[in-house]
């Protein structure tokens, strides 16, 4: 009888031990993380590699001790509600939501679950949060909000002859008419004339990119999703037309755009997943403020510059702190 007593209470001590090998640390418990990303480019997957990353290091990794389930919306906002309704009713331990659409439908279906949030600009004025430093609900994270006029400055530290300069966004993205917004003020005290370009889906973005030309000196993206995801065709018909592209991240500067002072988003993303483990250990998201990015970079496309007959000035190539040539 001891012999049997002595070989279940061993059995039942491995179990235990098998079950917190695959589970949380302290609770033994898998915790389940969905991710819905509002479309495929190469910001928005550095954030959510940033992420995973920033939980890896922690101790937490999918198919050991947490799940990740990760879907993508390809650009459509009705998607992402059903994204959003199914991590809800499968009730997941914590939605990631990257991009303000993706976290609207998140935080319009549950009030529950914690609802991470980056690459939003204004969670604020989104809905999402009662402040950045109080949020006050179930939604916290990061905020990609860019510094739009430092951005612009780029047009006249490189170009000091532009007068006009474009930008294209996605009138149905609420971030990107906050941008638009920022970037009229800083046009103006720059002695920069904005003109628009709105857009309402990526098959049009190469026609509104054909309006600007003739019009303009230069082009300014700002971090809108739409946009973005055709950076490609915004690259073509500006190098057509000899049209300088400034960017707001480093994705478009590796897509063709000369230069941008602007986040990093696999940092960013990183960021994000430091607050996702305090959560996971206990921290309610209405005690965490939302949180802005650490880093700004300025980053020059030299290749791009030189193509377009666009010699960068040497003070400014000093201060880049990458350089693609």
């Amino acid at each position: 009888m001891l012999r049997k007593a002595i070989l279940l209470i061993l059995s039942f001590s491995l179990l235990l031990i098998g079950f917190t090998a695959c589970g949380d640390a302290t609770s033994g418990k898998v915790y389940k993380i969905g991710i819905s990303q509002l479309a495929e480019h190469p910001a928005l997957d550095s954030a959510r590699e940033g992420f995973i990353e920033a939980l890896k290091e922690a101790g937490y990794e999918d198919g050991k001790n947490i799940s990740i389930d990760y879907q993508n919306a390809q650009g459509d906002v009705t998607n992402a509600q059903t994204i959003a309704r199914k991590f809800a009713d499968e009730k997941v331990d914590m939605i990631l939501a990257i991009a303000t659409p993706a976290a609207q439908a998140a935080a319009n279906v549950t009030k529950d679950i914690p609802i991470l949030i980056t690459a939003v600009t204004d969670p604020v004025s989104a809905g999402l949060a009662e402040s950045l430093e109080k949020p006050g609900g179930n939604v916290t994270g990061t905020t990609d909000m860019n510094p739009v006029a430092e951005q612009l400055e780029l047009v006249k530290d490189l170009m000091p002859q532009a007068e006009k300069v474009g930008i294209l966004y996605n009138s149905g993205e609420i971030n990107s008419k906050i941008q638009v917004d920022i970037a009229k003020e800083a046009a103006a005290n720059l002695g920069l004339t904005l003109m628009e370009a709105a857009v309402s889906n990526s098959n049009e973005v190469s026609q509104a990119t054909q309006s600007l030309m003739g019009r303009v000196d230069a082009i300014y993206v700002p971090t809108d999703n739409t946009i973005v995801s055709s950076i490609g065709a915004v690259i073509k018909v500006a190098n057509d037309h000899n049209i300088p592209v400034i960017g707001s991240e480093r994705g478009q500067v590796d897509a063709g755009a000369i230069a941008t002072k602007g986040i990093d988003y696999r940092e960013l993303g990183k960021q994000t997943g430091a607050i996702a483990v305090e959560i996971i250990k206990g921290k309610k998201p209405q005690d965490i403020p939302i949180q802005e990015p650490k880093t700004v970079t300025l980053i020059i496309n030299q290749k791009a510059a030189e193509s377009l007959g666009i010699t960068i000035p040497e003070d400014i190539l000093n201060k880049a702190e990458e350089v693609i040539k």
